[in-house]
């Protein structure tokens, strides 16, 4: 039973406060649309497209196959492709082979997969010919026993396509415990390291994807844009298995390009959109947006960052379509809070979602809960919640306490019940909806021979949320343009990580015991970030 819960007035009418969540594994929610719609279509890729029948054979074939492969009950599979048909038949494969979805950016240099192969102890890894030299150049430094690709044939390489003309949809049997066996390890950004793995079960994935679509009350008579990166846990929700569960057709989009997301809106009459906050704000600053009707659209959602009102009042009087505002993190599969979706309020992030209890508390012993206006941490439960982090106890302990799952975000109640996000207890930095670690990308600058100490943080921007900006003060004698510390990380790094901006400084910011002070940093980027408005309102 939950607490009484101040936000209940604010409850939807046709949204239910409670459901039933079966314990099942996540793949039986393929199995259970398939015999409903076997016709329907699940996912559409360019133009190819796959019926739930068919989606439902390819992956049992691919089960059989993995299992003849050697993939027994708890083997981690990683996953390391770009959204695509290939991606969803590997995702509940694996699943129904018994194994552990291990899924991984696509983006990922050398570094980054080699930690994240290592970390999961992944046995297989199912990629394509334009990752494969990534995987080669670490497989002798992993436990990497087989490596499919799934659109070529090559040397030390095992044909996926082949696996499913060879094998007959039969999957094999994969006894689950659902409420405590792992379906899914998911990455998110870390403050002292690399990346943390957070173990999601079948259950924890299957109350979310029914927590999503009961709240906007999806039906197989939805059209979801697929949008968002199937590898995130965000993708995973509401790009797989919340359509899925709900019979939807899936439209695949690989990547983001302003006109062809447009068009694809349009032509498929497409009725669920979600994306990054900075997705929303190319949008509605393009003169495109009027050249195409969107109404079809019964809403959209933007997250991953804030997102400023006068974008979200702009999208609206431009398109005649809802931006429903919400939060989620990777520990809680991920989503935790939606806004009623006939009434969201600017600058919060809405109530908690169905069967899902949150509170604020003290930031000091996390045991005291704070009222209505006061600024603490945010801590969460609900059946979504994670079973933990991989490989890392302590931090398990720290984040789960007496069945709460503490977010590391500093937020606050309002009068009305609305929740809204203050700060970030964490220091991770948002760029365009992805999760930058500062100490990772600080470990790559330390490499360089010319810097002494440096900090990086988030520099405000409108269209990416935050931009990676580095500090740094050089050794003495040492002389370097910003230019080539950006493009030494740059070769380093994924993409999206590299730093941005360089400033060299004579000291960094430190507490007495020597913990970097990125909030100094931090405001003082907001307070040049003031002081250039000033000017600009002056001239």
């Amino acid at each position: 039973m939950l607490r009484e819960r101040p936000w209940l007035k604010l409850w939807p009418e046709e949204v239910p406060q409670h459901l039933d969540y079966p314990e099942i594994p996540l793949f039986e929610l393929l199995s259970r649309t398939a015999q409903e719609w076997p016709g329907n279509v699940a996912f559409r890729c360019r133009e190819r497209s796959l019926t739930y029948q068919q989606l439902d054979d390819l992956t049992n074939k691919l089960a059989a196959g993995l299992r003849d492969l050697g993939v027994r009950t708890g083997d981690r599979v990683m996953l390391f492709l770009p959204n695509s048909l290939e991606f969803v038949i590997a995702y509940y494969g694996i699943l129904k082979a018994g194994g552990i979805v291990a899924t991984t950016n696509p983006l990922y240099r050398q570094a980054e997969l080699r930690h994240q192969l290592n970390d999961t102890e992944s046995k297989a890894i199912i990629a394509n010919r334009d990752l494969y030299p990534l995987v080669k150049a670490v497989q002798a430094e992993t436990k990497l026993q087989m490596v499919l690709l799934t659109d070529a044939s090559e040397s030390g390489a095992i044909s996926f396509t082949e696996i499913l003309e060879k094998y007959p949809p039969l999957p094999p049997p994969s006894p689950i415990n659902p409420r405590e066996d792992v379906a899914v390890i998911v990455y998110t950004g870390g403050t002292t390291g690399p990346s943390k793995g957070v173990l999601l079960t079948h259950y924890n994935l299957v109350a979310n994807a029914m927590q999503n679509a009961a709240w906007f009350g999806w039906s197989s008579q939805d059209i979801v844009i697929g949008l968002l990166p199937f590898y995130h846990s965000w993708g995973g929700c509401t790009c797989i298995n919340s359509p899925i569960y709900s019979g939807a057709p899936v439209i695949i989009l690989p990547r983001f390009d302003t006109e062809k997301l447009l068009l694809t809106v349009e032509k498929e009459r497409a009725t669920v959109l979600y994306g990054a906050a900075s997705m929303f704000i190319t949008l509605a600053n393009s003169p495109a947006i009027s050249k195409y009707d969107l109404s079809s659209l019964r809403y959209v959602k933007g997250g991953a960052m804030p997102i400023p009102p006068e974008i979200r009042e702009r999208w609206e009087q431009l398109t005649g379509v809802r931006m429903i505002l919400g939060y989620g993190l990777s520990e809680a599969s991920p989503e935790t809070h939606n806004s009623p979706p006939q009434r969201v309020k600017p600058g919060t992030i809405g109530i908690p979602v169905i069967d899902t209890d949150a509170r604020i508390v003290d930031e000091h012993t996390g045991e005291i809960e704070l009222p209505a206006g006061q600024m603490g941490e945010l801590v969460i439960r609900g059946p979504q919640v994670m079973k933990g982090y991989l490989n890392r106890p302590e931090d398990t302990r720290e984040a789960l306490r007496s069945g709460w799952l503490y977010t590391g975000d500093l937020a606050l109640i309002d009068e009305e019940g609305y929740f809204r996000i203050l700060d970030r207890k964490k220091e991770t930095i948002k760029y365009k909806g992805y999760t930058i670690a500062p100490a990772e990308v600080e470990a790559v600058l330390y490499e360089h021979p010319a810097v002494k100490e440096c900090a990086v943080v988030g520099k405000p921007d409108p269209l990416a949320g935050e931009m990676p900006k580095a500090y740094v003060v050089l050794k003495e004698g040492s002389t370097v343009e910003g230019e080539e510390l950006i493009n030494f990380c740059a070769a380093r790094i994924a993409p999206y990580k590299r730093i941005r901006e360089v400033e060299f400084i004579a000291e960094i910011p430190k507490t007495p015991v020597g913990k970097v002070l990125r909030r100094v940093l931090r405001d003082r980027e907001a307070r040049n970030l003031s002081d250039l408005g000033d000017l600009c309102g002056e001239s």
